[in-house]
């Protein structure tokens, strides 16, 4: 897309350099004084301004003041063109509100190539604005209904303290309580099933009603009743308020945020399980090793002390001296290796040491603190 650039300055040089530089990637409107540049400017809305610096009338920071303090213009990247080189004048240029400098003279390449930076500066700063107005959107929107917003927040907080399937299930049921639903929900577990229920119990009928739909929509509906799916949990809602269309689009938009979470932490929970497993089982590992080394250690540092004991006796007088030089080699050779056993033993002492300490910190990602000092939703303050 052409983008369009205004060139405000009093010498027909600059605006013969602009010209050959940008004519053939943009389109170009010229301004001779700061009084024309500003009218230009809003009737037409350029993508980039060029503004010299020095001008008769309105200098160029007169007229950046002005561009920026206009609603139809104030977004429009300012590129000064001045012959000053000077820090004073480009914090001054900056004061004014330019997001570039260039010094005269310039050569024609050059003023193209800070002419594309200023252009992707204003594609990405239009883009961000468009973000942060649809995150303003988005916040308004969640605001209004701040209390279900605020206990979501404390349930996720419960959730991520939560060690165990029972603890979980207790603060998931307890959200539903101040929206007087009764709901069932199930976790799936690895291989198993878990079922829980603001009842107290699970009808038979319902734990059927889970299975069959888990693998099926993420909402199903039948009469009241609505079950939603997520990969590791299940929420079955009885009482569901089908005749206010209001409440129950909300419902359908708020509950999936706290399935999602329990999702989330029961897959960490299923990760945490795994790891605890894995490391117990090196652990045993290990420890078979490290006592079937230390038999092998004792039993091998035995025989180098008989060896030992031989090579320090009369009996080996007979032999010849290269032959009593050889088993002196190999005793050496015996005594190296009893030590590279001890130093293997040490080695698998660290490693159990360290395992231990694995151990610690997986079970302290599973229970960080007690389940005493995670607030209720009784405790929540709202917005």
């Amino acid at each position: 897309m052409t983008k369009l650039v205004l060139a405000i300055d009093d010498d027909k040089l600059v605006h013969h350099i602009v010209d050959e530089a940008l004519s053939r990637t943009c389109k170009i409107l010229h301004a001779k004084n700061g009084e024309e540049g500003l009218r230009l400017a809003k009737k037409y809305r350029p993508d980039i301004i060029l503004l010299d610096v020095e001008m008769p009338g309105l200098s160029g920071f007169a007229v950046c003041e002005q561009l920026k303090k206009q609603d139809d213009t104030i977004e429009i990247p300012v590129m000064f063109l001045s012959s000053r080189a000077d820090i004073s004048e480009r914090m001054r240029g900056y004061n004014a509100g330019a997001a570039d400098y260039i010094v005269k003279p310039f050569n024609a390449e050059e003023l193209l190539a800070r002419i594309n930076v200023l252009d992707d500066y204003r594609k990405t700063s239009s883009q961000l604005k468009q973000d942060v107005q649809r995150a303003q959107t988005t916040a308004e929107i969640a605001m209004t209904d701040s209390g279900d917003m605020g206990r979501i927040m404390r349930y996720v907080g419960q959730s991520y303290h939560a060690h165990d399937l029972n603890t979980l299930s207790a603060h998931f049921l307890e959200f539903f309580m101040p929206m007087e639903l009764d709901v069932a929900v199930a976790f799936w577990y690895h291989q198993d099933a878990m079922f829980y229920s603001s009842e107290g119990a699970i009808q038979p009928i319902e734990q059927e009603l889970f299975e069959k739909h888990k693998d099926g929509s993420r909402f199903v509906d039948f009469g009241r009743r609505t079950i939603i799916n997520y990969p590791k949990v299940s929420l079955l809602i009885k009482n569901m308020p089908v005749d206010d269309v209001a409440v129950y689009g909300r419902y359908k938009d708020l509950f999936p945020h706290i399935l999602e979470a329990t999702d989330a932490k029961i897959r960490d929970m299923e990760v945490s399980e795994d790891a605890l497993n894995k490391v117990e089982h090196i652990g045993q590992v290990f420890a078979e090793l490290s006592d079937h080394l230390s038999g092998v250690g004792d039993h091998y540092s035995g025989k180098v002390a008989e060896f030992q004991t031989v090579l320090e006796s009369d009996k080996l007088a007979v032999l010849e001296p290269s032959e009593r030089e050889r088993l002196q080699e190999l005793y050496e050779h015996f005594t190296y290796l009893s030590d590279e056993l001890t130093i293997i033993k040490y080695k698998l002492g660290e490693v159990t040491e360290v395992r231990q300490q694995l151990i610690e910190s997986l079970n302290k990602i599973a229970k960080p603190w007690g389940e005493d000092e995670v607030a209720s939703q009784a405790d929540i303050e709202l917005f």
